[in-house]
């Protein structure tokens, strides 16, 4: 088996590194990361200037770019074979409910999965790297478990994990999770600049809004691991009938108007 490692953190973050170790003989391993930290990089590709991939010390090949170039020069032209699977992670501090959408770290995963390829994004809830190793054995566990039941190279799928920052010992289940919501986020912060212009620094990620049973809020709280399947589709089917009445009077009023 042939894993393509990434994240948002850079190549340099202990989450990255636990996680190569974790998984560096389980299957022929490969990272290439962004050169300094990206988070909140979402899906972004950098189209407007060169991208430059070079290799640290320890083997690891990092670029001038977003989590998501690392993964889509690699899988284009970098790497001469297809990797079985891509993982993304670990993440220093949570991707779950609204997170999801701004998270370098699934921005990763989800290139390996638009490219066709089994990809999972792995994070630590809190920001501390506290019991990382625990979470990198956690990881191990799964992936293993995973190719033992044929999951891996079967089908193109894509699994967002959120692991507390526990002790192995106290490391819950597995739980199947939905996304839950949080609040708005926190005021912008704002500070002048020694030039006395006025700087702003994005606020904090609300609280939680929706962390009910059955929420990836609620079983990492209890201290379960979640693991909740994504799709890229964003379409409101469920509204999709409520849209074709709305379209059909738009388009009937504009036909009129001319």
């Amino acid at each position: 088996m042939k894993i393509l490692i990434s994240n948002d953190d850079g190549y340099q973050a202990p989450g990255i590194v636990a996680l190569y170790e974790a998984l560096k003989d389980v299957a022929e391993v490969e990272v290439v990361a962004p050169e300094h930290n990206n988070s909140a990089k979402s899906n972004a590709l950098t189209l407007h200037t060169p991208l430059y991939v070079q290799r640290a010390s320890n083997g690891f090949r990092y670029v001038n770019g977003t989590p998501a170039d690392c993964v889509h020069i690699a899988l284009t032209g970098l790497l001469d074979y297809r990797p079985d699977l891509v993982v993304s992670g670990i993440n220093n501090g949570a991707n779950m409910g609204d997170d999801t959408i701004y998270s370098g770290t699934v921005g990763a995963a989800m290139e390996g999965y638009l490219f066709g390829i089994p990809s999972i994004a792995f994070s630590q809830v809190q920001r501390d790297w506290l019991h990382l190793d625990a979470a990198a054995a956690r990881v191990r566990e799964l992936v293993l478990q995973m190719t033992t039941q044929n999951l891996i190279g079967q089908t193109s799928w894509l699994l967002n994990v959120n692991l507390p920052n526990l002790p192995i010992d106290q490391l819950g289940h597995v739980k199947l999770c939905r996304l839950g919501r949080r609040h708005a986020a926190e005021p912008v912060i704002t500070q002048q600049s020694p030039r006395g212009e006025t700087m702003y620094w994005i606020g904090a990620a609300g609280a939680a809004k929706d962390d009910a049973e059955g929420t990836d809020f609620h079983a990492t709280a209890q201290g379960h691991i979640a693991v909740t399947p994504l799709k890229v589709d964003l379409t409101d089917h469920d509204h999709l009938g409520y849209w074709a009445q709305t379209v059909a009077g738009l388009s009937k009023a504009m036909s009129v108007a001319r």
